[in-house]
């Protein structure tokens, strides 16, 4: 049995080039010439032969692997250098010695240990300083006339794998199992020994005591030693995890022009929180929050703090203040339509935002199945409707980690079974507890005019909605993990003026949980609840009814069609509202995944959700393509209990950004 120590395991590939072997030697890089990219895979024709430089042809023989063949090519100096003929046949040489001695180092760090590499120079072979010469003197004989032929042949050998992976203390000792469980070390079945994949999980130990609150955490030293006769790799790898810390006093540093106490009341941590990259990780996306904000630069400082602290310094620059856009589209519900707004993101230098948005559409042109039953019913609009809104944010009121919003709008609602000319204004005021929870509180008016089959309703609301928010998951658009939760209470009492006098309760909550460590197979979860109580339902205005059905819904069916029917089979909306969702997210590749989904759901006419009526279900199953901003989805639904005469269609298409929630 042959065993080996292999101290020169190198960095691991980047983009297929092995940077330490690149680097080291201080070649140029060449130039890379215009391909659109790569995508037509077309090669470079060499130089024409002349009598003052000797172009050459080469060629890579003995691999399919394209990984290894890609860093072949691009660590090799003879297949990088191809459209930079030497002037003679010396210079050839030099660049296959170079060769020699680089790419046997390609192959060890794809786990190929007894690989060879052996290069021809028009036959000549390049095996040491005899051969020099003679490969020189080939070359030469090819001058102004043809191009000097070079064949690097490989031979992979064997593929070996890690047999077993162990780390140890500064002392040589084997770390606890609670600070370093088994699947840390654990090598797993057949996995290739390449140098990236021992670096990774050399930085996959470092991480963790990283993350048990060690910010100095490195590896001291690793010792792969390969077995050539079991064609094996055992790792040990040395680890310093440092001194345990917490977090420090975090620093920040702002431009002129952005209260620092603003940024500082987005930052929940307290001197003495434990430390953990996850921690400092939160820092930086609770200040991303203001959007006035740009660049956000969390640092770590470099030693500890007499308390035994870990000092953080968050550095921010301003985004451009105004903002406008206009955007146009198209929808299947509400026709055609165009919005523009205008945004000013830090309005008096405490990163106060004020938003003014118009919208308009008209339904005329889109699918509109109930068009004769809103004329029957009475129900005459032209089809245009919009809104008119105006928003302010003034963030951390005083420097406390209140939030003062403010909206006003006017608007012209034209739905399918109804339409509601309204006008309003809100204040309310909302208190950060963390990056997580918040709630608010404020006071909302509003006056309008609602019509359906059922009639018209003329309503003047005034009330104190209370809210409160809960989102521990990860990410906005594709949570893998953690928990959302909504809830809201809005009373609009009769002795406060409002009529009619209604109370409004919503609440929602759904949550994710990931079935593998890297998150390709995930469950999630939705339940949806709503109830409106004090009036009956034709007393009650249609933009505070509950409809079900839709994107965000109940996919399957149209949008805001479940539910109770009126005259004429219209839609009416309900006093109470439950919805539920189930999908799995199944990533078949790192930019493809599959989601079957489960829909169940609808709108009904009493306060509270009665269970001997209809609850509308649905089956789908989606496509997703994931991108740096977030999946891009495709979902087609079935519903499952169609009912004749309501305009049900068999099957229905959603495209959007982001998880359907």
């Amino acid at each position: 049995m042959t065993v080996r120590k292999y101290g020169s395991l190198r960095s691991p590939v980047i983009g297929g080039v092995f940077l330490s072997a690149v680097m080291a030697a201080g070649l140029p890089q060449p130039a890379a010439a215009f391909d659109l990219f790569g995508l037509f895979g077309s090669e470079e024709e060499p130089p024409t032969p002349t009598p003052s430089a000797l172009p050459y042809s080469v060629r890579i023989t003995g691999t399919d692997d394209s990984d290894v063949l890609t860093a072949l090519q691009d660590t090799s100096t003879l297949y990088r250098l191809r459209q930079e003929a030497p002037p003679d046949g010396e210079g050839l040489v030099r660049r296959a010695e170079a060769d020699l001695r680089r790419l046997t180092d390609v192959l060890s760090g794809y786990g190929y240990y007894q690989g060879t590499v052996s290069i021809r120079i028009d036959g000549v072979p390049v095996t040491g300083d005899a051969s020099l010469a003679a490969a020189a003197r080939a070359a030469e004989g090819s001058r102004a006339r043809a191009l000097v032929p070079v064949k690097i042949a490989v031979d992979l050998g064997p593929a070996y794998t890690v047999r077993s992976v162990r780390a140890l203390d500064p002392r040589g000792r084997p770390f606890p199992a609670e600070l370093l469980p088994e699947r840390f070390v654990r090598p797993g079945d057949d996995v290739p020994a390449r140098s990236a994949t021992v670096l990774a999980r050399e930085a996959r130990i470092v991480d963790r005591f990283r993350a048990l609150g060690h910010p100095f955490a490195k590896a001291v030293s690793r010792d792969p030693v390969v077995d050539d006769a079991a064609h094996v790799m055992d790792v040990t790898f040395t680890i310093d995890p440092g001194p345990k810390a917490g977090l420090g006093e975090v620093a920040v540093s702002a431009p002129e022009g952005i209260d620092p106490s603003v940024i500082r009341s987005f930052i929940y941590t307290e001197p003495g929180d434990p430390y953990s990259p996850k921690a400092v990780a939160d820092i930086r996306r609770s200040v991303a929050r203001i959007e006035g904000l740009g660049a956000i630069r969390v640092r770590e400082g470099e030693s500890l703090d007499p308390q035994g602290n870990l000092p953080i310094f968050v550095e921010v620059s301003e985004r451009e203040r105004n903002l406008i856009g206009v955007s146009a589209r198209y929808s299947t519900v509400d026709g055609p339509g165009i919005r523009a707004y205008y945004a000013n993101r830090n309005l008096f230098g405490g990163a106060e935002t004020l938003r003014l948005d118009a919208d308009i559409y008209y339904l005329g042109l889109g699918y509109d199945p109930f068009a004769q039953q809103r004329k029957a019913a009475g129900i005459d609009t032209t089809g245009l409707g919009g809104r008119l809104s105006a928003t302010f944010v003034k963030p951390a009121l005083w420097g406390s980690r209140n939030d003062l919003l403010a909206n006003a709008f006017v608007t012209r609602e034209v739905q399918q079974s109804y339409f509601v000319d309204a006008a309003g204004a809100s204040v309310a005021v909302r208190h950060r507890f963390s990056d997580t929870f918040s709630a608010q509180i404020g006071v909302d008016g509003q006056v309008g005019r609602s019509k359906d089959a059922l009639g018209t309703v003329n309503y003047r609301l005034i009330g104190v909605p209370v809210s409160v928010t809960y989102d521990s998951t990860d990410n906005l658009l594709d949570p893998t993990q953690g928990f959302r939760f909504q809830a809201s209470a809005a009373p609009y009492p009769g002795f406060l003026g409002s009529d009619p006098g209604i109370f409004v309760a919503k609440a929602q909550g759904s949550t994710y949980y990931a079935l593998d460590e890297d998150a390709n197979y995930i469950l999630a979860g939705r339940l949806g609840f709503g109830s409106v109580s004090g009036a009956r339902l034709d007393e009650i205005p249609d933009n505070f009814r509950f409809f079900a059905g839709g994107g965000g819904s109940v996919r399957g069916f149209a949008f805001r069609t479940l539910g109770p029917r009126g005259p004429f089979n219209l839609p009416i909306g309900g006093r109470s509202l439950l919805e539920a969702s189930i999908e799995a997210r199944i990533k078949v590749t790192d930019t493809i995944g599959i989601v079957p989904f489960f829909d169940a759901g609808t709108a009904f006419a009493s306060t509270l959700p009665d269970f001997d009526e209809r609850i509308r279900k649905a089956v789908g199953l989606g496509l997703r393509y994931y991108t740096g901003i977030g999946p891009i989805r495709v979902d087609v639904a079935f519903p499952l209990d169609r009912i004749k005469g309501y305009h049900e269609r068999p099957v229905a298409l959603y495209i959007s950004l982001g998880q359907a929630f």
